[in-house]
């Protein structure tokens, strides 16, 4: 299977993007070894590991403006791509993209770098994915910051199938535009910054595959997992949770982000951002600076 590798120099002189980039080399299955990239800042012995994880079509360039709120406070950040996305390898076959090998990728990805104390901070694909993962290692985890995404059980709205059937009839999706369009404040170099990865459209088979990777259905894959992660969010939850919600998103907005609080054990009621559309951490650092606060992580003022 052919994989594709975005050249490193169109990465360059990304505004607001001075981190390093780092590897890792994963064994998933139906691909030869993947490079995974992701950005690693703070103190490696820091007491609590913010783990940010970007959606569908973005990267881990979406938390540009949390990460700095979090290393201040000492926090360590890890923000790794999914394949397909960013800087990390990207198969071209759209067939070989799947809810279970993102999932099990992520696992293997947090016991390689042996992350703990994890604040989980999560927005659509990373909330599809990342809100299954903690019930499979309950003992990494002990925070949570959500924003935008749902749990995949099987029900979708009318909003997503809308969505899905826009993204189905752009093969070449300008991912750049689409975020300018959904994030007015969006500079032309911060625009471009989402378009870096894609070279062109054969580098968009991870974007073109992840709607129609949502669970529609009951027993479409991930699905049961998904609702088995609800049980655990509901019922065996025991660490805290703080929720931001970008009002203007009109597929995960309000309702269904109140409705997945309410399945979230001892989530604090959610903060509004009125403004804030589906891509709500282009809002991000006032949302990082309420959520330390909430989890008392914030360093005390001067």
């Amino acid at each position: 299977m052919e994989v594709l590798r975005t050249p490193d120099e169109r990465f360059a002189g990304l505004p607001d993007w001075p981190y390093p980039p780092r590897t890792l080399e994963q064994t998933v299955e139906g691909a030869p070894p993947l490079r995974r990239h992701y950005i690693d800042e703070g103190a490696r012995g820091a007491a609590v590991t913010a783990l940010c994880l970007h959606g569908q079509p973005t990267w881990s360039y979406l938390y540009r403006k949390m990460i700095p709120v979090f290393t201040e406070a000492g926090l360590r950040v890890v923000a790794p791509d999914f394949f397909g996305f960013g800087r990390s390898d990207k198969p071209a076959e759209q067939g070989w993209y799947t809810f279970d090998r993102h999932r099990d990728a992520l696992l293997d990805f947090i016991e390689r770098l042996d992350l703990r104390n994890i604040v989980l901070v999560c927005q659509d694909w990373g909330g599809l994915i990342g809100l299954t993962l903690p019930m499979a290692m309950p003992e990494r985890f002990t925070r949570l910051l959500v924003m935008n995404t749902g749990l995949g059980t099987g029900t979708v709205t009318e909003g997503f199938l809308q969505w899905r059937a826009y993204s189905n009839s752009q093969p070449d999706l300008a991912v750049g535009k689409l975020l300018a369009r959904a994030c007015p404040m969006l500079s032309a170099a911060e625009a471009a910054a989402y378009d870096a990865p894609f070279p062109d459209a054969r580098y968009k088979a991870g974007v073109r595959a992840f709607p129609n990777l949502v669970p529609d259905r009951d027993d479409a894959p991930g699905a049961a997992l998904s609702r088995a992660a609800g049980v655990f969010w509901t019922d065996q939850w025991r660490g805290d949770a703080f929720m931001a919600i970008g009002m203007q998103d009109p597929v995960l907005g309000a309702a269904p982000m109140r409705a997945l609080a309410r399945r979230i054990r001892g989530c604090a009621p959610p903060l509004e951002v009125a403004e804030g559309g589906h891509f709500v951490q282009e809002w991000g650092a006032p949302i990082a600076a309420a959520a330390l606060a909430h989890f008392k992580l914030a360093p005390p003022r001067r």
